[in-house]
């Protein structure tokens, strides 16, 4: 992975953790045990520390970054989907910022609260534990039933699990030009979306 030292601070990654060759990480970051980094993820612990806290994950495209003297942390098993963006703020644990949100300086969000994907949560806004936040700005739309915050929790663990997976097998190769005739099938876990247990 593109990795570099600033000032002479490297960042930290536990050998446990599963960064993307693609992502960037610069300067103070902090990647704990079991985390995730997705492809394109950019932390750039150039200005404030950034930690990812055991279990976390943080996917595709997620951009991290905070002011001088401040913590950018993601709690363990802080869920962050693709493409979101987060500033100098504190993500606590099992919480979940939804894909292309936005959490600004010193905001946080509380221990299971869900952030609805594209929400913006201004600087300094506190997100209640156990609630959903949507809109821009984010305002309160509900707390979380005891379904919903299991259902976070069971796809935070398919992370875990992906992150098992491409320490084992994750390798970089050239594509096929067509498909083989009998094609091996991914060992992903069964998962659903929110929207499918619900049909259930």
């Amino acid at each position: 992975m593109p990795c570099y030292s600033l000032e002479g601070v490297i960042p930290v990654v536990h050998p446990s953790a599963h960064v993307h060759p693609t992502a960037v990480l610069i300067g103070d970051v902090h990647v704990g045990p079991n985390c995730y980094v997705g492809p394109c993820a950019s932390l750039r612990g150039d200005f404030g520390r950034i930690v990812l806290e055991e279990g976390a994950n943080l996917q595709d495209t997620c951009v991290v970054h905070g002011f001088p003297e401040q913590v950018t942390r993601i709690e363990r098993n802080g869920h962050i989907g693709h493409g979101a963006v987060l500033h100098g703020c504190t993500v606590r644990r099992d919480a979940l910022v939804g894909m292309n949100a936005v959490v600004m300086d010193e905001a946080e969000i509380g221990a299971e609260a869900i952030v609805a994907a594209c929400a913006f949560v201004p600087a300094g806004a506190q997100v209640a534990p156990r609630t959903l936040v949507a809109g821009t700005p984010a305002r309160k739309l509900r707390d979380l039933s005891e379904a919903e915050v299991a259902w976070k929790l069971e796809g935070t663990r398919t992370y875990h699990d992906l992150t098992r997976r491409c320490l084992a097998t994750l390798v970089e190769v050239q594509p096929l030009t067509e498909a083989e005739a009998v094609r091996p099938v991914l060992q992903a876990p069964p998962v659903k979306s929110l929207i499918a247990t619900r049909r259930a």
